[in-house]
């Protein structure tokens, strides 16, 4: 049976367009919404230090960084620490500089630092960590507790960048675009730094260690502990002795005297009796019932009787 015209000219349209789509080129790499296969993300979970676990201070570091928008141009630099990259680190005061192998023969140089606060601004600030013992204790056990950041907010500072322009870094690679990846692996790796060694943090601020450390010490030592007096015990007013005293007699039919509808409802608050027999523990609440509606009893017409004559 002969095929339809129309029908061999779709057939070979479709055989002609899928020889075009297997000759296209593939489509150019768009680094802001595609990731290359041999290149991928690694998510926040993988930045776990060689010692083991992360503190916050570290990556509260990190995460600020990736706030600014480097992550996807700083993935690449986190590989770069992984492999190693990164030969030499230090600190000289409050600036860091480092050798990072890039693809060139020869190691690039980086700088970096922070703005360093004032003297006047670290005062405020050890004056706000001496003000509890409990500062001093987790900083000399190479701690940061979290409300650290409130004394220096409360100086109206910051410890962690708060922009991304409050990091000055520089590297000689001819990568115009800042960070490069190595500055972005000095970066990584100071978080590591800092997981081991917090105070390197203040460091980059312009205090080191033993500065901070020996401030708060002289500060413990010379300045007296404050104990908050005891809240004033209750005294009753100074009177006479006819304070409260009422000499007339009063009307008889303004006092009623009634026995209690529940005799022994004192009974109702008493806790169970230790006792293993539970027919004894009944009689004995039976017994101290009837003690009790006596007495009451007994306690009305004490009441309503004429007072003995003087």
């Amino acid at each position: 049976m002969k095929q339809p015209q129309i029908l061999k000219i779709t057939r070979k349209a479709a055989s002609l367009k899928q020889k075009q789509k297997q000759q296209l080129p593939p489509p150019p790499f768009d680094a802001t919404t595609t990731t290359l296969a041999s290149e991928p993300v690694v998510e926040v979970s993988d930045r776990d230090s060689v010692q083991g676990r992360q503190h916050w201070w570290s990556e509260r570091w990190i995460g600020v960084l990736e706030s600014f928008g480097w992550r996807r141009r700083l993935e690449r630099a986190r590989n770069y620490v992984r492999e190693g990259r990164v030969l030499t680190l230090e600190f000289k005061g409050n600036q860091v500089h480092a050798q990072v192998q890039g693809t060139a023969p020869e190691p690039y140089h980086v700088k970096l630092h922070l703005d360093a606060f004032s003297e006047e601004q670290w005062q405020y600030v050890i004056d706000g960590m001496a003000q509890k013992a409990f500062y001093a204790a987790k900083l000399l056990a190479g701690e940061l507790p979290p409300s650290i950041e409130e004394v220096f907010t409360q100086a109206g500072l910051s410890l962690f960048p708060f922009t991304k322009f409050d990091i000055h870094s520089r590297c000689n690679c001819p990568d115009p675009v800042n960070p490069c990846k190595h500055i972005g692996a000095v970066y990584y790796l100071l978080g590591q730094y800092f997981n081991e060694d917090p105070f390197l943090l203040f460091q980059l601020r312009g205090k080191t260690k033993d500065e901070i450390l020996q401030r708060l010490r002289h500060y413990r030592a010379t300045t007296p502990s404050i104990v908050p007096a005891p809240p004033p015990l209750y005294e009753p007013p100074k009177t006479d002795a006819s304070f409260c005293q009422y000499g007339q007699s009063l009307p008889p039919e303004l006092v009623v005297l009634v026995p209690s509808g529940q005799p022994h409802a004192v009974l109702s608050v008493l806790p169970p009796f230790p006792h293993e027999v539970p027919s004894e523990v009944a009689q004995l609440m039976a017994t101290l019932e009837q003690m009790y509606s006596s007495a009451s009893l007994a306690a009305c017409q004490l009441a309503m009787s004429e007072p003995p004559e003087a």
